[in-house]
Order: structure tokens, then sequence, then C-alpha cells
């Protein structure tokens, strides 16, 4: 800047006022400033500025897997909203693996993020408690924070979307409906077995563990569930997936299985997908971008000096029918007594 102020005949002062557009400064004198920063090359230093504010001007956020579709959606939402108001965005998956996401969220706290954002893997976040002390903003998306540690947080409604996907089916006729989830103790999992079962209870059915069949998505896993399943004395009429991947590599295994990507079973598949629409499988289609949007919003109200009681917010999911939720159920020979 000394250079510049040289260049250009002006005091120091006067180039930083309009280094960062301050008033002050008459036209003819603030041309010939910029015309001495054109000529020099002079570029500011943000990171010397923020540091000397006590800020770095950078969040962090931790996902579970950034070649997953709804947390890419999510992740660019985060990093548009992160941009718009300057920030720079570092980002991390975590894989499903509490440690990594500790190492991850540590490692981002080293490096002096002023916020993060984090979908969990894990359920015990009082490691964040030092940090959140000493004036770390964070926010939980899709998944809330372990018991004893308060943040914002932003979920789905994993709950009323599994329980209205079912009831879709349950309205076509089925009777017989399985469900396919993540690790039942992942939030989300647990939650859409919930709706699950809560639709079935408000139908007069009766909830079959035999039906039910939880685990990391996998295709190998899901053949061997869904052979299980259609070998079976009373085999189901329908099946509702309970995640996008699953839903996949459901259509994969029936196809490998019977030919067919139906296999005369009624399917309802949560998170819509990649070509979702071409094929025409229903789906309970959740809003990453929403989400990723509204979790970054409430972290950078944090970063303002908001400091309103915490916000536990819910979105809303939305069934789209296309037709492979809309099937009846076709008599099913299974195999016979004895």
């Amino acid at each position: 800047m000394n250079d510049v102020a040289a260049a250009a005949g002006v005091a120091l002062k006067t180039v930083s006022r309009v280094v960062n557009d301050e008033p002050g400064v008459n036209a003819t004198t603030a041309g010939r400033v910029r015309a001495a920063i054109e000529r020099l090359g002079y570029r500011r230093n943000d990171s010397a500025r923020i540091l000397r504010r006590g800020r770095t001007a950078s969040i962090g956020l931790v996902i579970e897997d950034v070649a997953d579709a709804f947390y890419s959606s999510l992740s660019q939402a985060v990093e548009d909203a992160a941009l718009r108001h300057g920030y720079l965005l570092f980002s991390g998956s975590s894989r499903e693996d509490s440690a990594r996401e500790r190492d991850l969220v540590l490692a981002f706290c080293s490096r002096r993020v002023d916020g993060l954002i984090i979908v969990p893997a894990g359920s015990d976040h009082a490691y964040l408690t030092p940090e959140s002390e000493a004036g770390l903003k964070v926010v939980f998306a899709d998944r809330p924070p372990g018991a004893g540690f308060e943040a914002d947080t932003v979920l789905c409604d994993n709950v009323g979307g599994a329980r209205a996907g079912t009831a879709h089916l349950i309205a076509h006729g089925h009777r017989r409906i399985a469900f396919l989830g993540g690790s039942p103790g992942i939030f989300t999992a647990a939650q859409r077995l919930r709706g699950y079962r809560q639709a079935l209870a408000a139908a007069g059915l009766p909830y079959d563990e035999g039906l039910v069949a939880m685990g990391p998505p996998d295709p190998a896993r899901t053949r061997a569930d869904l052979t299980r399943l259609l070998a079976a004395f009373d085999p189901p009429t329908a099946l509702l997936a309970g995640n996008g991947r699953t839903t996949v590599d459901t259509l994969r295994a029936l196809a490998s299985l019977s030919g067919t990507a139906d296999a005369g079973l009624a399917l309802v598949g949560f998170d819509d997908f990649t070509l979702a629409d071409l094929l025409g499988i229903t789906v309970v289609a959740q809003d990453p971008v929403r989400l990723g949007r509204t979790a970054a919003d409430l972290l950078l109200m944090r970063l303002s000096g908001d400091e309103r009681p915490v916000n536990r917010i819910e979105l809303g999911t939305r069934l789209i029918p296309r037709g492979s939720g809309e099937r009846p159920p076709l008599p099913r020979l299974g195999r016979t007594a004895g």
C-alpha cells in the first residue's frame, strides 16, 4: 500500500479508504489511486485484514460422502451461500466413520474456521464443547447432534416421508410391504423405519420383522435380501427402499434376479435420484438444496451475532408418483408349505 500511495501521490490512509470502499475520497483522487493499484498489480491482503478482526472468513463442512448425489447437492448449496457472503468453504467426507468425523472437525478447528456445518456420523459430540465455548458456531444438518450437545439443527421429515410412502403402497392394495433401509444405528434410517411402522399400524397391518432388512448400502447385501424376500412362503408384493442408493441397488438386483427391474413388486424409494423420472420410479423426495441453504443461513445468522435460542427446523418431503408405486398387488406363488 505504501507503493500505491507514493505512486498516486496521496496519504496511506487515502489508499486504505479507496481499497475498502470507504467514503471521504473525491472521485478524481480515487481514480488516481485505482490507476496506481492497476499499474502496480496491488492486491488487498484479505487474510491479514480478517485475522486482525479475529476471523478467517472460512466455514468447514463435514458430510457423509461427497460422491453421493444428495450430499453433493447439499454441499453445493452451502458453498453458494458461503461465497455470497464472502466465506471460503472447506469440506470433507466422514464416510459414516465417527472417528473420521471427529478428526475432520478438529482439523477444521485447528485452521480456525469461523463455523461448521456437520452431517454427523457419530452420536457423541462432547468433543465440540470446548470449541463451542470458545466461540465456534456449529449447525447440524440431516441428523441431530448427540445427546448433551445443543446446536442449531436442520432435518428432513424422515418419519412423515416414510409413512407417506408406505401409506401410498397400502392405498394401492398392498398388505405385504418390505422395507430395505440403512444401518439401524443411523438417525435417518431409524426414523424411516419408524414411519414405515406407523403407516402399517394406522392401516391395522402387523409389523413383520421378516419383511425388514437394514444395513449399509451394498449391492451384494441388497441382492441377498431380495433373494430371501422373494423366496419366502408369503413374499412381499411391494417394497419401500430406505434411501437413494438402496433404490438403485434394488433395481439392479431385481433385473439380475428376474430379468425385469420390478419382478412384479410395487416400489417406492426414499430420495429422488438421477433418471428416476425416466425409469418411472415413485419416490419420497427430500430437498437437499433447501437443506444445505437453510443450514448455511442459520450458520451465517450466528456468525453475524444472532444469539436467539437454538433452532430445530424440520423440512417436509414430497411424494412423487411415477408408476412404480402404483402397481396393484399381483398373485404371488411363493413356496408351498411342507
